[in-house]
């Protein structure tokens, strides 16, 4: 029996280990901020479009360069496309799991400040949802947390945190709280400074979109140049309009065909919300390089990559309507974040 005393005791001493890690990392939940609420407002000072409609941020041609920034890697001109992404192969519908009956609402909705189109398509034997944004303001693309506290493993499924913020469309985000760093800012405000070497996507209050390496600048300084919101998942998967991603790149542990959620700009306050089915009978996932190449194909400018598997879920007036897949069922996952209009 001796014999086997230390690899017995080792043994248990490994069990105990990975389980206080396990708990600590997925379980226990730690609260740094209990009503993480706050935003930036001053961002937007200066602006004279903010109040300007809709219909006139959508009918101005944008053909000015946007102003270079101190820090900015790029500077970029662009012209406005048009409100509605379009496709041959839409359809009417989306599915939604937290109604009776299949989402049959407007695809369009409206106001002086946004508009917002969903579509649907079905490429490389996926459902993939897209809604098309256009803003009057960049104030208007906000985020939140899961019972609006900023923590660890604190969480809400994306449509109950999406229906406590009135939301009109809402996506998850980067599920900043199973994530020990990288930089977290949210509706201009820093909660998380520690960096991790990692790309980090950019949201400014001009409305455009950046990726850049956390390495480059501390959180601070990026609120000092504008950045609105940022997120720390990745990878990039557009920049410049050109896919950055090769047919073999894959978050790490992840599977090679999954169900997505990304984010992409088109032009100055002009969005692109991308949630991907998979794991399904119907869908089978995409890889990181076909979202990519589907973003582009959307004619995006600069496309990023979010919390995907089971966190992928759109919400959309008032319904769920992709089909998030958690431990085999159709089912939403809860998560830290949410992006939404």
């Amino acid at each position: 029996m001796k014999k086997h005393l230390w690899a017995i005791c080792s043994a248990f001493v490994l069990i105990a280990f990975t389980t206080y890690i396990s708990l600590d990392t997925f379980i226990i939940s730690e609260s740094y901020n209990s009503n993480a609420t706050e935003i930036n407002t001053s961002l937007f000072d200066g602006q004279t479009d903010s109040d300007t409609q809709l219909t006139e941020s959508i009918d101005n041609t944008q053909s000015e360069s946007h102003k270079s920034r101190s820090g900015r890697k790029h500077s970029r001109t662009s012209a406005s496309e048009g409100a509605t992404v379009t496709s041959s192969e839409t359809t009417e519908s989306s599915s939604g799991i937290n109604a009776s009956e299949p989402y049959t609402g407007e695809n369009t909705v409206s106001s002086d400040n946004y508009s917002i189109t969903l579509t649907e398509y079905y490429q490389n034997d996926t459902k993939i949802y897209v809604a098309d944004v256009i803003l009057s303001s960049a104030q208007y693309l906000k985020t939140a947390f899961a019972n609006d506290t900023y923590g660890k493993n604190v969480t809400a499924t994306t449509s109950t945190i999406a229906e406590n913020n009135n939301a009109v469309l809402a996506i998850n985000g980067d599920y900043y709280g199973v994530q020990e760093n990288g930089y977290v800012i949210r509706n201009g405000i820093v909660y998380r400074d520690s960096a991790n070497g990692s790309d980090v996507l950019c949201i400014y209050a001009d409305g455009t979109m950046e990726v850049l390496n956390d390495s480059e600048y501390s959180a601070e300084e990026l609120v000092s140049m504008g950045v609105w919101q940022a997120f720390s998942f990745g990878p990039a998967l557009v920049e410049d309009s050109s896919v950055t991603v090769d047919e073999n790149a894959e978050v790490a542990k992840a599977k090679a065909s999954n169900p997505r959620t990304a984010i992409g700009v088109i032009d100055a306050n002009h969005f692109v919300f991308v949630v991907s089915d998979g794991r399904t009978s119907e869908s089978e996932g995409l890889s990181l390089y076909e979202l990519a190449t589907f973003m582009k194909g959307l004619g995006v400018e600069t496309a990023y990559n979010l919390d995907g598997g089971g966190s992928s879920t759109m919400y959309f007036n008032g319904y769920v309507v992709n089909n998030p897949t958690t431990g085999g069922s159709i089912k939403e996952r809860s998560v830290s974040d949410i992006v939404y209009i």
